[in-house]
């Protein structure tokens, strides 16, 4: 079967993994649910915890900024297991990861990356689109200072989640009729975002 058959499936695979991870929002558990998906998006799965976080604090507008410090835990602790993975078992893990979880040309910029400003990528990985996961463990097989990995993730992932926590916060009711209205648009701007963040470390 050609790439071109298979491709079909894949928009229709991150859509069953965006509802998956929706539905935590109506269970009693979904902050640990926020929590788990925070750390395993850092280093391996593809859904970004933006979206379980916004359905949390949509739900619960008082305590949009707590999903906010509790994604940004997780995240952080996620991407210093990432870390982990490129630093310690990368010869073991790296046929799972390439081509699965992203391509090695991609990979092969982000070491480039790093060998010219490793601080700025990584925290415009942790605040943009960018594939946060792909450079936590380059910084591993980089064996970057782990002092810049934790200072750059702890401020880029923070300045993202507390700017969303923060906006349905102060303006909950107005973000809660966008999400309403343009629920499958911004869906698909996730997605979106998400494939443009690999092309930006591909061709930027």
């Amino acid at each position: 079967m050609s790439d071109d058959e298979k491709s079909p499936a894949r928009p229709h695979l991150l859509r069953r993994l965006y509802d998956w991870t929706l539905h935590w929002a109506d269970s009693p558990y979904g902050t640990p649910a926020l929590l788990i998906l925070s750390f395993a998006e850092s280093s391996f799965f593809p859904v970004p915890p933006d979206v379980l976080l916004i359905a949390l604090a949509l739900g619960r507008r008082s305590r949009a900024l707590y999903y906010a410090l509790i994604c940004s835990i997780g995240s952080v602790a996620g991407g210093l297991f990432g870390y982990w993975i490129g630093h310690a078992a990368w010869d073991i893990l790296r046929p799972y990861f390439i081509p699965y979880v992203f391509g090695q040309e991609i990979f092969d910029r982000v070491v480039d990356y790093y060998n010219q400003r490793a601080f700025l990528y990584i925290f415009l990985a942790g605040f943009t689109p960018i594939p946060y996961k792909v450079f936590t463990i380059a910084a591993g097989v980089c064996a970057i200072p782990l002092w810049i990995l934790l200072t750059a993730s702890m401020v880029g992932r923070s300045g993202r989640f507390f700017l969303v926590g923060g906006l349905i916060f102060f303006f909950g009711e107005r973000v809660r009729r966008l999400v309403d209205t343009y629920f499958d648009r911004l869906l698909w701007a996730f997605l979106l975002l998400a494939v443009l963040g690999f092309l930006a470390v591909k061709y930027l």
